[in-house]
């Protein structure tokens, strides 16, 4: 691949991700939350990893045994659900959640910020309201356990917990990301 076509590419999704443009935060403190994203990211590819794990084993065990094996369907459920709690709040840094972008491009950069801040405000509003009943939902597995597997049904419930847990504060770091960027926009504009 030459040098014009990583060019293109790159300028491609840059086109795509029209809100990526609104910096992240820096030095050691970015340095930490990239390392807490890598961890996020690493234990939902785990997930994955075993989602496909556990889907082939229940696809062999049909083909090939006698006889099928019945916890397989529930794990890749929980598996599933547990990958898209892990990784949700990154998605929610790297706006790769779903979005309908008609007028993004069209901002420039302090308004994106600004947009951002907007976003990431709202999401992180509900997930703090829905935060507590959440918890009450988890809760409500402590005396239930999966047909299967027999584990109790708290864990699988605390997934929620997780979910808007790692929302509100990615959201709550993604304001602060706009904040600073609608900052350092202003504070150039000022200059010029």
């Amino acid at each position: 691949m030459n040098s014009d076509q990583k060019a293109l590419e790159q300028e491609a999704l840059e086109s795509l991700a029209s809100m990526s443009a609104v910096p992240k935060l820096e030095g050691p403190i970015g340095r930490v939350i990239g390392w807490v994203d890598t961890c996020f990211l690493s234990l939902a590819v785990v997930a994955l990893v075993a989602i496909a794990a556990t889907v082939l084993l229940q696809i062999c065990s049909r083909l090939f045994l006698p006889f099928s094996i019945a916890w397989t369907e529930e794990l890749s459920r929980y598996l599933f659900i547990y990958m898209v709690a892990l990784s949700a709040g990154v998605v929610l840094r790297q706006n790769r959640n779903i979005s309908v972008e008609l007028f993004h491009h069209l901002l420039g950069p302090r308004m994106q910020a600004a947009f951002q801040v907007l976003i990431c405000a709202l999401i992180g509003l509900f997930a703090f309201l829905v935060l507590p009943y959440a918890w009450q939902y988890a809760q409500n597995g402590a005396w239930q356990t999966s047909p299967t597997l027999r584990v109790p049904m708290l864990y699988i419930f605390f997934s929620t917990v997780v979910t808007f847990a790692l929302l509100l504060v990615y959201s709550l770091l993604g304001c602060v990301e706009g904040i600073i960027a609608m900052c350092r926009s202003s504070a150039s504009h000022q200059e010029s």
